[in-house]
């Protein structure tokens, strides 16, 4: 009788995706350096970088720009909507090339992005880092935000997980590929800390002592809005955001990738009250400051699967 193998079986996505949130991290945004750089530019520098990305400390999206740029097309690919109502205003701001950086040291990030911007040079430059950190992290629990809530509790695990974050019956050079939404959310740390604890709890819809959600929650508290379960389709995400602070500014940098972004886009409209004038109390106590779509490619033996761009697997 053969005995089972024990090798793994790979998984088709970047698996950093599914890992969870490490210690530290740098979101890269990279744009072209100018607009007239041709495909052939741009698929050689890809090239470049693809040897160091291996899915788990370094993660990868292509925005639709860049994909258009290379003459392909990523099915439900496009760029990040206009979610703005009245007063309320959601920016969009367009991304080329985003890398999530993972890891334990911030200087050994830097060390990782400095090797990232050489091997995309001179196609490609920086156009903006932020660094970001777990915070409040409990063994087994979930990393807090900085008004102290938990961020990510209704997270699917495990195959739900799997189901909600990649793309499935595609077909090759797709499946296993992600949707993500990156948003970063500037927090007024001043207006929070000014509620009373009651008012804390019901802008969030959940009680910051234990984490319980409140069934008495407003309408317009922000778990209510959102509720993956409460969508017609369901509307679950895998959310992977962190803390940022740079200088006196903090704020939340909000990261969710689903297998298409049709789940985001229900939570945003929602939130920002396009479907019954009910404004999410998240935007009182904070306020997002950019807004892209980005399409992170599948895994295949170990490399960005870049088939559907016209390069193959080195």
């Amino acid at each position: 009788m053969r005995e089972a193998s024990t090798t793994p079986i790979e998984k088709p996505y970047q698996p950093g995706i599914f890992e969870g949130i490490p210690a530290v991290a740098r979101y890269v945004l990279f744009t072209l350096a100018d607009p007239s750089v041709d495909g052939a530019a741009i698929k050689e520098a890809l090239t470049r970088l693809t040897p160091l990305v291996d899915g788990s400390d370094v993660v990868v999206g292509l925005g639709p720009s860049l994909v258009k740029a290379l003459g392909a097309d990523i099915p439900g690919l496009h760029e990040y909507p206009d979610f703005s109502r009245g007063d309320l205003k959601i920016p969009v701001t367009p991304g080329t090339l985003w890398c999530w950086l993972r890891g334990s040291d911030l200087g050994d990030l830097l060390q990782v992005t400095r090797k990232v911007q050489k091997a995309l040079a001179p196609a490609f430059n920086v156009r903006h880092v932020t660094d970001a950190f777990r915070h409040a992290w409990k063994e087994g629990g979930h990393g807090r935000d900085l008004t102290g809530f938990e961020d990510g509790t209704e997270n699917p695990e495990g195959e739900a997980a799997e189901q909600a974050a990649f793309a499935h019956g595609l077909g090759a050079g797709l499946d296993g590929s992600s949707y993500v939404a990156v948003q970063q959310w500037v927090h007024d740390l001043d207006a929070f800390e000014a509620l009373q604890d009651e008012a804390r709890d019901f802008h969030i819809g959940r009680r910051l002592a234990d984490n319980e959600e409140l069934e008495d929650a407003p309408e317009e508290a922000h778990v209510k809005r959102t509720a993956q379960e409460s969508f017609d389709p369901e509307a679950f995400l895998l959310r992977r955001s962190m803390p940022w602070m740079m200088s006196m500014q903090a704020g939340l940098m909000f990261v969710a990738f689903g297998q298409s972004f049709r789940a985001f886009e229900q939570q945003m409209r929602r939130m920002t009250g396009h479907d019954d004038g009910i404004v999410d109390a998240m935007f009182r106590i904070s306020k997002p400051v950019n807004g892209a779509y980005f399409w992170c490619p599948p895994m295949r033996e170990g490399r960005l699967d870049l088939r559907r761009l016209g390069l193959g697997v080195a």
